[in-house]
């Protein structure tokens, strides 16, 4: 047995951690295993159709008469004042793991899904492209919150390096379109197109499917394929016309030098814009190639906005770097007090001010609250560093990721 017994919908109680055996698209809820906080929650699972569900009685935490909430509080209060401030950093510490677990585990899912997509997509092309816009519908809908929408860095990429890269990219440019002002039709063919945009490797030579700078001109032209081959698809797949302009152009340039058919600034759809941007940023951090060492996110976008001014749409570029910040989440820096830390979420409303894992001897790295520099008015960061050039004592702790992976993560979440 797994510890989880069934219970009748209708006997569902706020607190209870239940699990749902629907698949994540085909309900409202972040993750498929979750506690109930509230009415509302039991409301929506009961218009599910369902009869029953799983939940976990261990996992589960039930108000009960013996312990009321005055006598949680009566009890804080007889707490010295070092308990009290060690028991504030156990619920912070709690509350920061869960967030992270979170998005961890939505960032598995989403991957999951998008694996059947690509295993999909030559069987069963219409069923793929159905999956994808299901799969993207279901990122929307967990992203389109109120309040402020940051990215997380996560401790591991789920999946393999294809799903990451069409995870990342479709996540991070969804963020752009956002920030950009698109409708959500505009961002679910974004999303769409993002997801799929490189699904033409699939026709081509493995050898042939990542770029290398030896390639002869036959071999290049052979690359240069997948994308021709990524348009046939999707047209099987039945993607609407603009998620077919993120496929056809996603490695177009401003400047008219891109492919395949050397479009000009405006005649790339703006989607496909947005998509090449984060394409060859997520390249950079990720690249492919095996032996080939990615750039810290610092590097690559300062490299991007080197070349911005000819290879990328000029607003869209300024808008993602505002949107990353100067030092985007995985950026190895030294503070302005001397000490390392590592960016792991911004929002482009303090893109100067980050979220950081800072570098503390003595505190262990698994205990260690993460430092909003907005919050410190006095702390900022001098300088980005590579990950190797950091102390090997601040590289340990801080883990600095060999492979990127983002998941938005809202914040201001809303209340219980």
């Amino acid at each position: 047995m797994d510890g989880k017994d069934l219970i009748d919908v209708d006997a569902l109680k706020v607190g209870m951690f239940i699990h749902l055996d629907l698949g994540w698209m085909r309900h409202p809820f972040p993750l498929s295993s979750f506690r109930i906080s509230s009415e509302e929650q039991i409301g929506i699972l009961r218009k599910l159709g369902l009869r029953q569900v799983r939940w976990s009685p261990s996992q589960s935490q039930l108000k009960t008469e013996e312990q009321p909430a005055s006598a949680s509080k009566s009890g804080a209060a007889e707490l010295t004042p070092e308990q009290q401030v060690a028991a504030a950093r156990r619920v912070a510490l709690l509350r920061q793991r869960e967030a992270l677990g979170q998005c961890e585990a939505q960032y598995a899912e989403a991957a999951k899904v998008l694996g059947e997509v690509n295993a999909d997509l030559q069987r069963a092309p219409a069923k793929a492209g159905a999956l994808a816009r299901d799969l993207c519908r279901s990122l929307l809908d967990k992203m389109l919150v109120e309040g402020d929408v940051s990215l997380r860095l996560l401790t591991e990429a789920a999946g393999d390096r294809a799903c990451a890269h069409g995870l990342n990219v479709s996540l991070v440019g969804l963020l752009l379109g956002r920030a950009s002002g698109m409708n959500e039709t505009e961002l679910l063919d974004l999303g769409v197109g993002a997801l799929l945009h490189d699904m033409g490797k699939l026709e081509i030579e493995p050898r042939l499917r990542h770029r290398s700078e030896q390639f002869s001109s036959a071999e290049l032209a052979g690359y240069q394929w997948h994308v021709t081959k990524g348009v046939e698809m999707g047209q099987r797949a039945g993607l609407t016309a603009p998620s077919l302009c993120v496929v056809a152009q996603h490695h177009e340039q401003a400047d008219g030098k891109g492919f395949p058919q050397k479009l000009l600034g405006d005649k790339v759809h703006p989607a496909a814009r947005v998509v090449a941007l984060v394409n060859r940023f997520d390249g950079l951090c990720n690249p492919a190639l095996p032996g080939v060492k990615g750039m810290t996110p610092h590097e690559a976008l300062s490299l991007m906005f080197a070349q911005g001014r000819s290879r990328f749409d000029a607003t869209l570029l300024n808008a993602f770097i505002r949107m990353m910040g100067v030092y985007p989440p995985g950026s190895a820096v030294q503070l302005t007090d001397e000490r390392y830390a590592l960016v792991v979420a911004v929002n482009a409303n303090r893109p100067l001010k980050p979220t950081v894992l800072i570098h503390d001897p003595a505190i262990p790295s698994r205990e260690a609250l993460l430092t909003s520099l907005e919050e410190q008015p006095n702390l900022g960061i001098r300088r980005s560093l590579r990950a190797q050039d950091l102390p090997d004592a601040a590289r340990d702790y801080l883990r600095p990721r060999a492979r990127l992976a983002y998941f938005p993560q809202a914040e201001r979440p809303a209340t219980d």
